[in-house]
């Protein structure tokens, strides 16, 4: 079979089509996840940033190493929901306490479950030196 270079190009050009098209049409289908709520986690999110949370606490396996990785901390039977308010509130020797007025907590809880939700992150084990210090094991 011999093709012509005008025919490559206009099958080419209806694949490219097609892709665009079917990228375009993506977002449309997606469903929005009922476990949080957008526009609280996205609050949240400014509240994480406006403590500066990410210079000691990692999300994703980035950001500080002096607290723990928190990316799936609300899923962890451990840990959980109660856990987090309670160390926000109350400090550990390392981290000091925040006074998070009620709406901050909530929102920071629902930026927590949306990270939590959207995936898993790498679960390498540490340990606590006599500093308090997080040292991988």
């Amino acid at each position: 079979m011999n093709f012509k270079p005008r025919y490559i190009f206009i099958i080419l050009s209806l694949f490219f089509l097609i892709y665009s098209f079917s990228i375009y049409i993506k977002p449309l289908t997606i469903t929005e996840d009922s476990r949080f709520n957008k526009e609280i986690a996205s609050e949240g999110r400014l509240v994480w940033q406006s403590y500066n949370c990410q210079s000691c606490h990692q999300l994703y396996s980035l950001g500080g190493y002096l607290g723990p990785d928190l990316t799936n901390i609300i899923s962890n039977p451990n840990k959980g929901e109660k856990i987090v308010r309670a160390m926000v509130k109350s400090g550990t020797k390392q981290m000091p306490a925040f006074m998070l007025s009620d709406s901050e907590m909530n929102s920071l809880i629902e930026f927590l479950k949306s990270t939590d939700a959207s995936g898993k992150a790498d679960h390498r084990e540490f340990n606590v030196n006599e500093f308090c210090m997080i040292e991988k094991k």
